[in-house]
């Protein structure tokens, strides 16, 4: 016999005690009113108040603000449930019900283990309380809290980050590329437009002095693992429109991830992205994995301009490198570097235009017809 479901209001008090995960930022605190409990399917981006039960790979969670807190047995916390790409830690789904499941991400992202590296520790366990809702017992789920569509913006040049796997050096690659830029004197807005929740790399972004930095959070998604394209297509479109919107004059792209990871491969194949996208960098962890994936992305006819990544912090893995493919391969921090970053920009932005519009700005016309030449970019 099926359970029915149960709705009760929340204390106020308790609320404020559990510990709010990053995922869950967008959400106004004040919209919480009702706790559903009993026979429920939880859907990806769901909130979900839980109880900490036994800690392992996650002891802290990432809060709101950035700062990770500790957490007991018996904690509650307010997370998200998402499904989970890692390679390196887990793969998780969203589960059937309200069982107990696992914290997959200290972002925030509840979930059940399918799959985990042989190095990484059991994850922590934790049992949901219940989906919190509105005063009307309407769930609440991050879609509700996503930007708005964009229309009818100037179009300005887009570079995106893309890596052979997880930890290979994507986002202090996009960091420092957008370091660059900035020093050069341009305003770079930043966007993770795939990945888990989690504001590490946002907040990598915002320290590296970037105009304005979002993520797929702020599209609406807890997690992109198993969207269709058109979902993942959708996410970049609203990322990119507002970053333009807010004045960036480039925006530095990062795609979570490998090239062979789905969500991934579909979006390089995809002609919102080829139309979209002016430069590639490739962030590799190895030597093989960088001259194979070069290899692979100029198959594509994808614009890859640059190597970089965790490769170049050894001198013999560049070489090898070198030795195999014809495209630059940079030392990551020398894309920081503002004689850098003000070559790429005097070669991105061949084609400009300014808009007579009440605020002036640079535009666009049409997507990089060469290669940008990093190489002598680095030499000045």
């Amino acid at each position: 016999m099926k359970m029915s479901q149960i709705l009760s209001q929340v204390d106020p008090a308790r609320l404020s005690a559990a510990k709010k995960a990053y995922a869950t930022h967008r959400l106004p605190r004040g919209d919480i009113a009702v706790l559903i409990e009993g026979d429920i399917q939880p859907n990806p981006g769901d909130l979900v108040l839980a109880r900490v039960d036994r800690l392992g790979h996650h002891t802290k969670l990432e809060l709101t603000d950035g700062r990770r807190a500790q957490m007991y047995m018996g904690d509650e916390i307010i997370v998200c449930f998402g499904n989970r790409y890692a390679p390196d830690q887990f793969e998780a789904l969203v589960g059937d019900d309200l069982s107990p499941c696992h914290l997959v991400a200290a972002g925030g992202i509840a979930a059940t283990v399918h799959a985990a590296h042989g190095r990484t520790r059991r994850p922590t366990e934790i049992t949901p309380l219940g989906l919190l809702a509105d005063r009307d017992g309407r769930r609440l789920n991050l879609s509700a809290y996503k930007l708005r569509p964009t229309f009818s913006l100037p179009r300005i040049p887009v570079v995106a980050v893309i890596g052979t796997s997880m930890n290979a050096g994507k986002t202090f690659t996009a960091a420092q590329l957008s370091k660059g830029l900035q020093r050069a004197g341009h305003k770079v807005g930043t966007a993770k437009v795939t990945g888990t929740g989690a504001g590490g790399d946002r907040w990598q972004m915002v320290d590296a002095g970037a105009f304005m930095t979002l993520d797929f959070t702020d599209a609406g998604y807890a997690t992109t693992y198993r969207l269709n394209n058109r979902q993942v297509e959708g996410i970049m479109d609203t990322l990119v429109g507002h970053l333009t919107e807010s004045g960036s004059e480039i925006a530095v792209l990062e795609i979570a991830d490998g090239l062979f990871q789905k969500e991934t491969k579909a979006l390089l194949a995809s002609p919102r992205l080829r139309k979209k996208v002016d430069a590639i960098v490739y962030a590799a962890a190895d030597s093989i994995g960088a001259a194979a994936g070069a290899q692979w992305l100029t198959a594509q006819a994808l614009p890859l301009v640059a190597i970089s990544g965790v490769v170049t912090q050894s001198p013999l893995a560049m070489r090898e490198v070198q030795s195999w493919t014809d495209i630059p391969i940079l030392e990551t921090r020398s894309l920081g570097d503002p004689a850098v970053g003000a070559k790429i920009w005097e070669r991105l932005m061949a084609d400009i235009s300014v808009d007579q519009g009440e605020v002036s700005r640079l535009v666009y016309r049409k997507p990089l017809g060469r290669r940008v030449d990093l190489v002598a970019c680095a030499a000045g």
